[in-house]
């Protein structure tokens, strides 16, 4: 039996449903986003202001109860009192160099730091001890963070060298743009929705959390999933892009806690929908990812048809040519076409008489010529049938786990149907223009005295 078919109701829907409420195309970060908290990892949104990438953050520490949050613009200029809590005084007093960090960074279990990297070194050195191992050094002692997600924003990914370990502490690295023209109408009627308390429902307490981790543990990875993640090992060396041991073991990680979310025994094909935000260094890299996923796992590749919907010109180009073609020398229907317009007149239209010579005016094909037009067009037709009958099986046997699986962003199922549904009604449209011209070819005029055979309709192949 299918995975989809055991898989439990969602649990994680009224979550998600709550983080992409009221927002328009951010079905992938909202997901990324909540995958991300629910592994304990860190995300970065890479994108212009004004496209949602805090109020995300701000919606996810609604989803923890109980969650301290932490937000700030980071600048040149912003130091670390501003992030980590200022200097304890009293301590100063005892020869202690301590801060004093409620309300501040080190104590939120959710945190936004928007233009995250254009903060000075000092303050990127602690954040990259506090993103990897939880601690933050106050004085002398070293203190266990509760921090469960930071969020970073950038406008764009850093370009020194010297910040790239701290980009690499992003598990999730994923493109945020404005909404597109086909969704702006939408866009410009939306009402602001204020802060509200999520329903009981989309809440994530800790023991859910640890429960969930727990089961990701002992989560399988099949050698299907593994065969595919040694071809985008592949794909990252072709296109020349390197991943480090360690993020390869990150990403199998989350995968791993993907799969236990939904109930799942060990990871699917399915899962690996998050490639393009894990791989992916550079932005203008998450498309080759994106597409990747979408040809080797949505089998969305490019298909071999436009050979058959030139086979089906070809026939209709034919008949055309052997339905203009002009009686036979030795016919005078032409002639008669002639005398038959003469004697109705230059204003009669075309009077029945016409119309009957004009017909006895075409030239007229042996039966064996028509039977071997219609055979070698019933031939293709089968052809077409048989193509068609397998495009619908492949896209049942993609579209049913797609639309089962509680992670896949609606925008990618959307793009996976429109893909399969897109080639099976080209090629069901194919079958029945063949249909028609199949039809014209039975219906060419007739002369039982001929019985030449006519060279097979051939067209160039692809």
């Amino acid at each position: 039996m299918p995975e989809h078919a055991l898989a439990p109701p969602r649990p994680w829907a009224p979550a998600l449903a709550e983080l992409e409420h009221g927002l328009l195309q951010r079905d992938v970060a909202a997901r990324a986003l909540l995958l991300a908290a629910l592994a304990g990892e860190h995300v970065l949104l890479l994108g212009p202001p004004g496209t949602a990438k805090s109020e995300l953050a701000r919606r996810l520490q609604r989803l923890l109860p109980g969650a301290h949050y932490f937000e700030r613009l980071l600048t040149r200029f912003t130091v670390p009192e501003e992030l980590f809590g200022p200097l304890s005084l009293r301590a100063l007093e005892d020869d202690r160099y301590e801060r004093l960090t409620e309300g501040y960074l080190p104590s939120a279990e959710v945190a936004f730091l928007d233009e995250v990297f254009k903060a000075n070194s000092a303050i990127l050195n602690t954040l990259l001890g506090l993103l990897h191992e939880r601690q933050f050094d106050n004085g002398s002692q070293r203190l266990p963070a509760p921090l469960v997600c930071l969020v970073g924003a950038s406008n764009e990914q850093p370009q020194d060298e010297s910040l790239l370990a701290f980009y690499d502490r992003f598990l999730l690295r994923v493109p945020v743009q404005p909404v597109d023209d086909a969704h702006f109408a939408e866009l410009l009627q939306i009402t602001a929705a204020s802060a509200h308390a999520p329903p009981q429902d989309a809440l994530i307490d800790h023991r859910q959390l640890d429960a969930l981790r727990a089961r990701a543990t002992h989560t399988g990875v099949g050698e299907g999933v593994l065969g595919l993640l040694l071809q985008a090992r592949q794909h990252a060396a072709q296109t020349g892009q390197v991943v480090s041991d360690r993020r390869w073991r990150q990403l199998v990680d989350v995968l791993k806690l993907q799969a236990a979310s939904r109930g799942a025994p060990e990871v699917a094909s399915w899962d690996l929908w998050l490639l393009p935000f894990v791989l992916a260094a550079d932005p203008a890299h998450v498309p080759g990812w994106a597409d990747f996923f979408m040809h080797r796992v949505a089998q969305t590749a490019p298909l071999p048809l436009d050979g058959l919907e030139r086979a089906v010109t070809a026939f209709e180009q034919q008949l055309d040519i052997e339905r203009r073609a002009p009686a036979d020398a030795q016919d005078d229907s032409a002639g008669k076409v002639a005398l038959a317009k003469a004697i109705a007149g230059p204003t009669a239209g075309e009077s029945e008489m016409v119309r009957i010579t004009s017909e006895r005016a075409q030239r007229r094909y042996s039966p064996v010529h028509i039977e071997a037009r219609v055979a070698q067009t019933d031939d293709l037709l089968a052809r077409l049938a048989t193509v068609h009958s397998e495009l619908l099986t492949m896209a049942q046997s993609v579209l049913e786990p797609a639309r089962a699986h509680d992670w896949l962003p609606p925008s990618w199922l959307a793009q996976i149907d429109s893909v399969h549904t897109g080639r099976c009604t080209s090629v069901a449209a194919l079958i029945a223009q063949l249909q028609t011209t199949r039809n014209g070819f039975a219906g060419l005029p007739v002369d039982e005295t001929k019985v030449d055979r006519p060279a097979p309709v051939t067209w160039e192949s692809p």
